[in-house]
């Protein structure tokens, strides 16, 4: 007859109990640790750059700062063990550096370096103002990427708190746009098709139908404008039509009529967004390119030493007259006449005489 020892089977579960556990940890501890490590060598490929080399020390302070707790000689091997799959590549520098190859292809990681997330994490910050909505919503994506990035790393934060833009002119609103009609839009543009509209015209309550051809995009401060022609009515008359006025856009099958002469540029410096003063209409390209002096009391001009006019420009300091008068080449636009304007007493003289007339003109 077998017998079986109680005590004997209960030790001996009990053993089996404990090397289960035991196994069970160290599955969890190399889960962990294999998840660690594809985080680190992830961050890592993030640091990377294409076109410039990148010390192994600094790639190990970025990891260090980003919450990663390694080792430089763990980075080393990460690098060296990434290299085998991926298209990055090492000098023979001391201290050695790494880098994406010129014609490895662009990658796209679902991840940022604290660089990018601080960059992003700026523009969210001081152009939430000057970006219409449309534009805000697509971004919002990388937007959030950053916010995530930040999150945990104090270094990056203190940053922040001490970095701040400041615009030059009044903050506006913008206005925000219908993203269906932004897209049909753009979409119409970019393949050149003609467009059906429903658009409400300034101090007008009701919208108006228009078939028109897009000829291009242009932003003015926080206003987005299409540049089209009417098709409806064949006027070749180029127009103007913010973004946000318009309340239904679909693309047609038609392909858009362009003017055969027509040039963004030359369109805009000729004066047709209204950036050309009317006194300005008559001159030679309506004033591109134009030598003008600007004589300034005191400290009033002192700025333009430091962020100038013109690659050209010149400034003469006469400290008997307290005085300082500023030479340069510039374009003779409604943008300059503000500007100008915006000194006040402390602009003295203006040069030509007619640019004088426009800055002081009621």
């Amino acid at each position: 007859m077998n017998t079986t020892n109680p005590k004997k089977t209960s030790t001996k579960a009990c053993k089996d109990k404990k090397n289960m556990a035991a196994k069970s940890t160290k599955n969890e501890t190399s889960k962990d640790n294999s998840t660690a490590t594809t985080a680190r060598q992830w961050q890592l490929l993030s640091q990377l750059e294409r076109g410039r080399w990148l010390g192994t020390a600094h790639l190990h302070e970025q990891l260090m700062m980003a919450g990663f707790d390694t080792s430089l000689r763990t980075v080393q091997r990460d690098l060296n063990a990434l290299a085998e799959r991926f298209p990055i590549e090492k000098n023979n520098a001391n201290p050695q550096g790494w880098r994406w190859k010129d014609d490895a292809p662009i990658q796209s990681l679902p991840h940022m370096n604290l660089s990018q997330a601080v960059a992003f994490n700026m523009v969210e910050a001081n152009l939430a103002q000057l970006l219409p909505p449309a534009i805000l919503d697509e971004l919002f994506p990388w937007f959030d990427l950053a916010r995530r990035q930040l999150k945990d790393s104090k270094v990056a934060h203190t940053w922040l708190d001490r970095v701040r833009i400041e615009p030059a002119t009044q903050p506006l609103i913008a206005p925000a746009i219908d993203i269906d009609c932004k897209d049909a839009i753009y979409e119409a543009l970019f393949h050149q098709k003609q467009i059906t509209a429903q658009y409400t015209r300034r101090n007008k309550d009701e919208p108006s139908d228009y078939l028109l051809n897009p000829l291009a995009i242009v932003q003015r401060g926080v206003i987005i404008y299409l540049l089209a022609t009417r098709a409806d009515d064949n006027d070749a008359t180029i127009r103007t039509f913010a973004l946000h006025r318009f309340t239904m856009v679909s693309v047609e099958d038609e392909a858009a009529i362009l003017p055969a002469d027509f040039e963004l540029e030359s369109y805009i410096n000729s004066g047709g967004m209204g950036f050309v003063d009317p006194l300005f209409q008559d001159l030679p390209q309506h004033g591109k390119n134009t030598p003008i002096t600007l004589v300034f009391n005191g400290q009033a001009g002192k700025s333009l030493t430091e962020s100038r006019l013109s690659e050209d420009q010149q400034v003469y300091e006469d400290e008997d007259n307290n005085t300082l008068t500023v030479t340069a080449t510039v374009n003779l636009t409604s943008q300059l006449v503000w500007w100008l304007r915006g000194f006040g007493q402390g602009l003295q003289q203006i040069q030509p005489e007619i640019l004088a007339q426009a800055v002081n003109q009621n």
